[in-house]
């Protein structure tokens, strides 16, 4: 059977190497390890503006969507004003992944959202964020390091079952969540210290979860690999 491919949107950010100093795609390598380590091929994909008009025409070449983490999606997009604390947000980047995760869905092709993607899956579904967490220590305490916390899944939910287990250790960094729960979306997670919503999922589709933590930092994490599963199975079935 032939490999399911899996693409991950990246971010657009500035990067420097040797003499140049520009702007550049971004996706840390960790994700598309993770994806191969499961037996797929990974695809970075690139803010399109051709492809939010017409998400169809790169979706037909995926068999899986990983909606990647990254700076902040703007406030505009789910009706708010920026909090102060509010950052780094790319209207290319927005526009481009609000699109392929709509369609995503509409299709039904599995659709795993990590941190900023879970985010985004709420806001692509009708929801809002809540810009900066009260408990913010808990989630990002440091720049540039994971912070390790305990979830707990719901019984028999997607989260549960990709995890393999209704409590887990994750790790994270992020200072926004979700408020307002997008339109069929169903919390299937919780940090059990303060109740931010750690997981969210929807029923009525075959794979389309997302979680505010980063499966792509624990090898030991199943999350990556449920969702390759249900790609090689979508795909074997269509094949």
């Amino acid at each position: 059977m032939s490999r399911p491919v899996i693409g991950i949107c990246a971010a657009i950010e500035r990067a420097r190497w040797g003499a140049w100093d520009t702007l550049a795609l971004l996706s840390p390598r960790n994700y598309s390890l993770a994806v191969q380590r499961e037996g797929a091929i990974a695809v970075m994909l690139s803010p399109d503006d051709a492809v939010a008009d017409d998400p169809d025409q790169l979706l037909d070449m995926l068999d899986g969507l990983i909606l990647a983490g990254g700076s902040d999606l703007d406030p505009a997009s789910y009706g708010a004003e920026p909090h102060p604390e509010t950052r780094g947000s790319n209207a290319d980047r927005d526009r481009f992944e609000l699109a392929l995760a709509r369609a995503a869905l509409e299709r039904d092709m599995p659709v795993l959202g990590i941190c900023r993607g879970m985010q985004m899956l709420n806001v692509a579904c009708g929801g809002t964020l809540e810009q900066h967490l009260d408990d913010v220590q808990t989630h990002r305490h440091t720049p540039g390091r994971f912070c390790d916390h305990q979830v707990e899944l719901e019984t028999e939910s997607l989260a549960a079952r990709a995890v393999g287990a209704e409590r887990t250790a994750v790790k994270s960094h992020h200072h926004q969540g979700v408020d307002r729960l997008g339109q069929g979306l169903e919390v299937s997670g919780r940090n059990p210290d303060d109740g931010v919503i750690e997981a969210v999922e929807l029923p009525d589709r075959q794979f389309a979860l997302g979680v505010l933590w980063h499966p792509e930092e624990d090898e030991r994490s199943r999350i990556i690999g449920a969702l390759v599963e249900e790609a090689r199975a979508r795909a074997g079935a269509s094949g």
